[in-house]
């Protein structure tokens, strides 16, 4: 299943077990928000937070955000009823934006939850938590899924990939950089988006930021969020700098010119342009016309 590009530079888990956050989620400028069924949700509200995502996915008033529920397992007791209550809005003909999913660690645990949403609405998409040790050595065999089921964007889930570890989470995170980069890297082979993991510091901006900027450099598409104020400071660092989209207008430009029209490489403003450049840029103009599309909503 192809995905359009869009802006998914932050995407924030709200607990659907709580009507009061679901409200507040709709005026945030968040570009996702992820209805929350797992882990913010206690055993004994596992069901009403299931009927409330429902329900705020058949109200609506979400406006330009995505919007995404994160179920529980399949090897969970809610697992099969989130996915069953979730797939059955299709006979409505509406649904959540995506469905994410938690714990993947093959490609057979993919297709067993693409299999479970077959009756969802058919733009609604699989995304899936990479977070398990068992995941990083079959990073290939289950971003390859893409091809033929519903998968489109991964997401890191650090909090859980650092229990199985039983690593420290530092502020530069080195247990993590392999992980993650080997993430992106699967990721992009098979044109999956990629969401990194959470920063469990509400109170610290200035560290919000760094892991942000790290993020970045490292290649991710934006970042899940636990807090509202988290949003804007996320935002801004996942949005393309002015010089960088400047660039990419001037490249795509410059292959439109009749002159080099068939050509591989180009000289564009003193730099070396290719083919590769192209599709880079056309790729970061659409996403920054998105964003100035959903903040001027």
């Amino acid at each position: 299943m192809t995905d359009t590009p869009r802006p998914r530079r932050s995407a924030l888990y709200m607990p659907a077990s709580n009507a009061k956050a679901i409200e507040k989620a709709r005026s945030l400028p968040c570009d996702v928000v992820i209805l929350d069924l797992e882990d913010a949700v206690a055993p004994e509200a596992k069901e009403t937070a299931r009927l409330q995502a429902v329900e705020a996915v058949k109200a609506g008033g979400f406006g330009r955000r995505e919007v995404v529920i994160r179920v529980n397992g399949l090897d969970t007791p809610w697992g099969a009823a989130d996915l069953a209550a979730l797939a059955a809005m299709g006979a409505a003909g509406a649904g959540a934006d995506a469905i994410l999913v938690p714990k993947v660690s093959s490609a057979a645990d993919v297709k067993a939850y693409d299999a479970a949403i077959e009756k969802a609405p058919e733009a609604t998409r699989l995304w899936a938590m990479i977070e398990t040790c068992a995941a990083l050595f079959a990073l290939n065999e289950i971003a390859a899924t893409a091809k033929d089921t519903r998968l489109t964007t991964w997401v890191m889930g650090t909090n859980d990939l650092a229990k199985e570890m039983r690593c420290q989470q530092t502020a530069d995170r080195a247990p993590f950089w392999g992980p993650l980069s080997l993430s992106v890297a699967a990721a992009r082979a098979h044109g999956l988006t990629i969401l990194d993991g959470v920063y469990n510091d509400i109170e610290s901006i200035d560290g919000l930021i760094d892991v942000c900027q790290q993020g970045v450099q490292f290649g991710f598409d934006g970042k899940t969020l636990i807090h509202p104020k988290q949003v804007e400071p996320c935002n801004l660092v996942f949005s393309p700098a002015p010089g960088e989209v400047d660039w990419a207008r001037s490249v795509i430009a410059a292959f439109a010119l009749s002159e080099n029209a068939g050509k591989g490489a180009i000289r564009v403003e003193g730099r070396m342009a290719e083919l590769l450049h192209l599709s880079q840029a056309q790729r970061l103009v659409a996403v920054s016309e998105a964003i100035d599309e959903a903040d001027a909503a």
